[in-house]
């Protein structure tokens, strides 16, 4: 007789976490996160005109158009991050590879569990906002434990939706631009796979917030095997598609198409100021997060 599978409960997965990815990160980090991220919590203070070495996010164009020259606004540090999850759990995130069993999705809830425990863990807050064909749930910002398992426990209760119209993120980015007021650090989880319209919402975003953009992305998006005739399901809109992997050309073409809308994407990240992540469903995504922290602890040793 079998044994039943154990069911993926938030306690689980934040125990099984916490012993594999979130103490040994929290270690190498020491708990020192405000170094890492720039956006960090803070209070509006005041208005002065704008000088060569402002950061230009800082800008208030509100004030700038009424005074005929640049304004920038001023703040004072708060002692904690005020964190903001944007996670997209339109149908292409339900896409993984077969030898791991491991969808986005399932990438998408364990990083958000590992960065949500990292943040709280030193006092700081976590909200979320979860994105189908538009914002269907959003979790208050707070901190502690609780609030952690109450992210992993709403995002497991999220549907998998199916034969919806293709994917647009600038409802999302609107979304928080309009409903997340105060400051805040962003991580913006999704693959990506949207209709054009959302660069604009987007460079807004980074603007008045820290913006990070974490790609999930399945290597069998991007190369096709050879195994002949396949049929294909669009994950976004339901449509069957008849594909010929046996021809070399047909596939090498399909690959080129595929890694020019990565390059575009990463492109598009540079150009906003945006510091990326890639997280493939093959490979460790703790090992992506830590190496994402040296290099931004590198940076900023440098000044």
């Amino acid at each position: 007789m079998s044994m039943p599978t154990s069911v993926a409960t938030p306690e689980r997965i934040l125990l099984r976490l916490d012993w594999n990815v979130i103490r040994r990160l929290d270690g190498l980090l020491q708990g020192d996160y405000r170094t890492l991220f720039y956006g960090f919590g803070v209070d509006f203070a005041d208005l002065r005109e704008y000088q060569p070495e402002d950061d230009i996010r800082y800008i208030d164009w509100n004030v700038t158009a009424r005074m005929d020259t640049p304004y920038v606004r001023q703040y004072v540090e708060d002692r904690e991050i005020t964190a903001w999850f944007l996670l997209d759990l339109s149908p292409s995130v339900d896409f993984g590879a077969v030898q791991t069993k491991n969808e986005k999705r399932t990438m998408l809830v364990d990083f958000v569990t590992v960065l949500a425990r990292l943040l709280t863990r030193h006092g700081n807050r976590v909200g979320a906002m979860m994105f189908g064909s538009k914002i269907q749930h959003t979790v208050p910002a707070r901190g502690g434990r609780l609030q952690v398992l109450r992210l992993i426990n709403d995002l497991l209760k999220q549907p998998r939706l199916s034969n919806t119209p293709f994917t647009n993120l600038k409802p999302l980015f609107e979304g928080a631009l309009n409903s997340i007021k105060r400051r805040s650090l962003i991580f913006i989880i999704s693959d990506f796979i949207s209709q054009p319209g959302w660069e604009g919402p987007l460079n807004m975003l980074n603007q008045r917030h820290e913006v990070l953009a974490i790609r999930l992305w399945d290597p069998r998006e991007v190369e096709l095997p050879d195994v002949g005739m396949i049929m294909m399901e669009d994950a976004e809109t339901g449509e069957i598609l008849e594909v010929d992997t046996a021809g070399r050309s047909g596939r090498e073409l399909f690959a080129r198409r595929q890694r020019q809308q990565l390059a575009d994407l990463a492109r598009q990240f540079r150009s906003s100021g945006i510091d990326s992540i890639q997280l493939r469903t093959d490979e460790s995504y703790s090992a992506a997060l830590g190496k994402f922290f040296e290099t931004r602890e590198r940076r900023r040793l440098r000044g």
